[in-house]
């Protein structure tokens, strides 16, 4: 039985080097990672979870989404757009939780693709999440002294200390209070996990309780004054239904936050069960309160006449309830603090992931031994989010926070695909076994004048592997009595692979050629066709054929398992494309900048340095039998 060895070093030619870089994938828990410094605490349990997902989740948004897509899409319809952005958002919640409990490590997304994908791929993910939490947490913390000034009276209630102000000759207003709210929640996150995530239950929990007052007060003033919002000669779809659909592609946004919950896998007690958990009953909780709300205060007051701005407010207000405003911005303020909570705890653990890969520098690994927390990544962050929300009005930067949630939940997707089907079945090695590879012998082996074993080429590419399997006959002659289509192991991973390939590039056209309206239709109709040929020729390959046995043993076997496979991540691909894709130009332009910064970073520093540089590459079924050899030669 073959098996494949590959020192992914740069031979070959030096543009072949630069390829072989970007699919090398590392494994899960690799000793590469957790062993440098101390390990983060392991400290949390479901409700901490839980705080953590509905903290990141509920911002202010719903405060002010509510007016807005009510106004100008969904009508009285909206709770539907809550409920299907909520099933999309689900299914992305699927998927992460799967990888969470297989991959329980620090990095979320970034660590997930690594893994499955390949260096390259990890990368842009990981940059652009980086920029995602850095613009996310300064927008929260800008929105935050609005809305503290209206608790103290309008606009000018704040002190001067605290209040924004205008540089004399410059157009740049400069919001203290933002900056200082950031150097607080930092200084939180820097105490440890467990404080960190009991200051944001805090938070939380009085978020929610004022969402609880709205939708309890709302329902006693609905049935005392008729539900004027539900008695209009419009109907219940004024819009029609794509009206609510396009609203549910607004609203989806507010669902993003449950990856919080994931980048703190490795800080789980019990990862296998809590995080499945964690993931499912943060959305759950966040689903059911959106579209409560959203009933609620669309009941009580026309869609076209609701304040776009304070939508709930505005709606008590005019009910005689002056006193519930003040009680209700209470509750903005304090979504604001859990949600900017939520934003800056990621990125530090996302920093880390990168840094003990050695894509970037060593000194954000570090884990200070008294908190077991990464203090100076968290410091990092916290350094450039208050910078930026000093300095910076970043809302009109906020399309930049969705490209990389998007490509992130798309390429979890693709990973669950990757792991079910084709998962990786080799394992890199340190370079310093490479004595031990080389006096190993394997049957079958082809042996090389440097003395290594045969290679597969196919060892490089992150979807196809060409490794061989033994057949048992007999099965094949039952199946095909039967009539059933069956294939080599070799044969069934070269399908599955390509099949996932055609499947992403057809969600990929279909989406853009459905989505660009100015397309003539010569173009854009043989477009669409081509691109829903592919995902549905991609869907059916591979619902036909079998998932990889290996995927019961792969990572930490016994987590939960993402049901409807292939569909349900073909779906989420699907769906978090057509997001991407009408984001707009200028947002795509604003990020392809940072990509670009991302592209040489990684050119001059992250591919020289990464940990997998040398690494000797073997089947995991051989790698135990290397690590015995090299524990015999030692002793």
């Amino acid at each position: 039985m073959g098996f494949l060895v590959d020192t992914q070093k740069e031979g070959g030619g030096h543009s072949w080097g630069y390829v072989r870089s970007l699919v090398r994938r590392k494994q899960v828990d690799s000793a590469n990672g957790i062993s440098h410094g101390h390990q983060l605490a392991k400290a949390l349990t479901v409700p901490h979870l839980v705080a953590i997902g509905v903290g990141a989740t509920i911002g202010a948004g719903v405060y002010i989404l509510v007016g807005t897509v009510a106004r100008e899409h969904s009508g009285p319809s909206l709770a539907l757009s809550f409920l299907i952005a909520g099933i999309a958002a689900g299914l992305s919640a699927f998927c992460y939780a799967e990888l969470s409990s297989r991959c329980p490590s620090a990095g979320s997304a970034y660590h997930y693709s690594y893994i499955c994908v390949g260096e390259g791929v990890a990368w842009i993910i990981g940059w652009a999440l980086i920029l995602e939490y850095t613009i996310g947490g300064s927008a929260v913390a800008r929105g935050i002294s609005p809305n503290l000034a209206l608790i103290f009276g309008g606009e000018d209630g704040l002190p001067a200390i605290l209040a924004r102000h205008q540089i004399p000759g410059l157009d740049v207003v400069v919001d203290p209070c933002a900056a200082i709210l950031v150097f607080v929640v930092t200084g939180l996150l820097c105490m440890g996990i467990k404080e960190s995530t009991f200051a944001q239950g805090i938070v939380t929990a009085v978020n929610v309780c004022v969402l609880v007052f709205v939708i309890v007060a709302g329902s006693y003033l609905g049935f005392k004054t008729g539900w004027a919002g539900y008695e209009l000669s419009t109907g219940f779809f004024p819009f029609g239904v794509d009206g609510m659909f396009a609203g549910s592609a607004t609203v989806f946004f507010a669902f993003i936050g449950f990856d919080s919950v994931a980048s703190t896998a490795e800080e789980v007690r019990n990862p296998q069960r809590d995080l499945p958990i964690g993931i499912g009953l943060a959305l759950l909780l966040c689903c059911s309160l959106y579209m409560m709300v959203s009933i609620v205060i669309v009941g009580l007051i026309p869609y076209y006449a609701m304040d776009p701005d304070t939508p709930i407010s505005s709606a008590f207000a005019s009910h005689d309830m002056q006193w519930a405003v003040y009680l209700i911005t209470l509750g903005a303020v304090m979504a604001l603090c859990s949600a900017l909570m939520g934003a800056l705890l990621p990125q530090p653990r996302i920093l880390m992931a990168m840094a003990r890969d050695g894509l970037l520098p060593s000194i954000f690994s570090d884990i200070n031994k008294r908190t077991q927390v990464p203090v100076k990544a968290t410091v990092a962050t916290g350094l450039c989010a208050a910078t930026l929300a000093f300095f910076m009005d970043v809302s009109q930067l906020a399309g930049m926070v969705s490209v990389g949630t998007l490509l992130a939940f798309t390429m979890v997707a693709v990973s669950v695909l990757i792991l079910r089907y084709v998962p990786p079945d080799e394992q890199p090695l340190p370079s310093s076994l490479q004595e031990s590879v080389d006096s190993v012998s394997f049957i079958g082996g082809e042996t090389t004048s440097s003395g290594h074993v045969g290679t597969s080429d196919s060892s490089h590419q992150p979807l196809i592997d060409n490794n061989d399997a033994l057949v048992d006959v007999p099965l094949i002659k039952n199946q095909e009595a039967l009539g059933c289509w069956v294939l080599s192991e070799e044969n069934r991973r070269t399908v599955a692979g390509w099949s996932i390939m055609f499947t992403c590039i057809g969600a990929f056209l279909l989406s853009y050629s459905a989505s660009s309206l100015s397309f003539p239709g010569l173009i854009r109709y043989p477009l669409c066709g081509v691109g829903g040929c592919l995902l549905l020729a991609g869907l059916i390959a591979l619902s036909s054929i079998d998932q990889d046995d290996a995927r019961h043993t792969f990572g930490h076997s016994g987590g939960y398992m993402c049901p409807f496979v292939p569909l349900l991540p073909i779906i989420c691909i699907l769906i978090n494309m057509y997001l991407l894709v009408n984001l707009g130009s200028a947002t795509w332009a604003r990020v392809s900048v940072w990509l670009l910064i991302g592209v040489i970073v990684y050119v001059f520093y992250g591919r020289k340095n990464s940990s997998l540089a040398d690494a000797v590459y073997v089947t995991t079924a051989h790698a135990e039998e290397i690590y015995r050899e090299h524990e015999g030669s030692l002793a």
